[in-house]
């Protein structure tokens, strides 16, 4: 991101006005900022070149998928003299029910966000993927109930 790229007021509408509805034609935005088409593509394409936005993604429900269980996963790792950090990040990587990985500070190295389809799918994931990788020494799980809300940073 461009360290000096200042977002002024209509910026920040725009930002307001797609993070409410990405999907929303630049034509709409335009007429609700009250400012031409050409203006509000000439500032969402500066923004993602300062790297303000970065892109845009459908997003899914995982319980409209079948995910029922959502968890987040502390994982401690000890690494051997023959394997590195960025080894043991790509394994837990290629595992396709982990939406999320944060390297941490604190009791863990590793916190992950993983949906699976119950709680039976979460333990086969914990045990047959997650903790059969050799430097994950330890796993702590915390199950989702519910969630509270999710949000993007706000402008």
């Amino acid at each position: 991101m461009a360290e000096n790229f200042h977002l002024d007021s209509l910026d920040k509408k725009i930002i307001n006005l797609l993070n409410s509805d990405a999907r929303m034609p630049f034509t709409e935005v335009a007429r609700r900022c009250k400012v031409s088409g050409a203006a509000i593509h000439q500032r969402v394409a500066k923004m993602e070149e300062a790297g303000v936005i970065a892109g845009s993604a459908l997003t899914l429900n995982p319980k409209g998928m079948g995910y029922q269980t959502c968890a987040f996963i502390g994982i401690q790792v000890n690494l051997t003299s023959t394997s590195t950090h960025d080894e043991v990040f790509r394994k837990i990587q290629k595992i396709p029910e982990i939406v999320e990985c944060h390297h941490i500070s604190g009791k863990y190295s590793l916190l992950v966000k993983l949906f699976t389809r119950n709680n039976e799918h979460l333990k086969q994931v914990i045990v047959e993927q997650i903790q059969s990788i050799p430097e994950i020494t330890f796993t702590e799980t915390f199950i989702s109930l519910e969630t509270g809300f999710e949000r993007g940073l706000l402008i």
